[in-house]
């Protein structure tokens, strides 16, 4: 059980720390849509979020799949720019945006999943208990998640509904902040 826990801290670490900003700016450019009435569907996005992450990670600790890290490290932030300016264009498109991030959560995980698959690799190729490992880092990954998107759907609460910011100003702030962050990210590490 002490390799779960061990496993479940990474996973958890791997979204919370201030290390994982990526992470972090990929989540509120899915998450800035949506409220606390969406609270299910968040979920589920969230959740296919970590079902293409998982999936990538398996398959680079069973060893199916290898990737350049170079590459990889450029393309996730090309992944939160691309969403965050999915979420500018559609803006006044109640639910387009919303249904499309399923797609890119799911398909973006992926790509994440390929940023922290060496480091897990090495880990877990030491270890004989590779299930129980990466199940644990992702229960780890996948509860990291649930708390950033609380924090963002507390916060998203209090600007629409006590400070009264539309909603569509409210996308719009946080989807160009983000963008213009990870157009940054992706400029460094090209």
């Amino acid at each position: 059980m002490s390799d779960f826990f061990f496993y479940f801290g990474l996973g958890w670490q791997h979204i919370i720390s201030f290390d994982a900003l990526d992470h972090q700016l990929f989540i509120l450019a899915l998450a800035s849509v949506y409220t606390f009435k969406n609270i299910k569907q968040v979920l589920i996005l969230v959740t296919a979020f970590t079902i293409g992450h998982s999936l990538t990670l398996a398959l680079s600790v069973l060893d199916v799949i290898r990737f350049s890290s170079k590459w990889v490290e450029f393309l996730i932030p090309c992944t939160i720019f691309i969403t965050a300016i999915n979420n500018i264009l559609l803006i006044d498109k109640k639910n387009a945006s919303a249904k499309i991030n399923y797609y890119l959560a799911l398909g973006f995980g992926l790509i994440h999943g390929m940023g922290f698959a060496n480091a897990i690799r090495i880990m877990l190729a030491r270890d004989q208990t590779i299930g129980l490992g990466l199940f644990g880092f992702n229960i780890g990954l996948e509860a990291g998640q649930i708390l950033v998107v609380a924090i963002i759907l507390v916060t998203a609460q209090i600007f629409l509904n006590f400070i009264k910011v539309s909603r569509r100003d409210w996308i719009f702030f946080l989807s160009s902040g983000v963008f213009a962050l990870a157009v940054k990210m992706a400029i460094e590490r090209a």
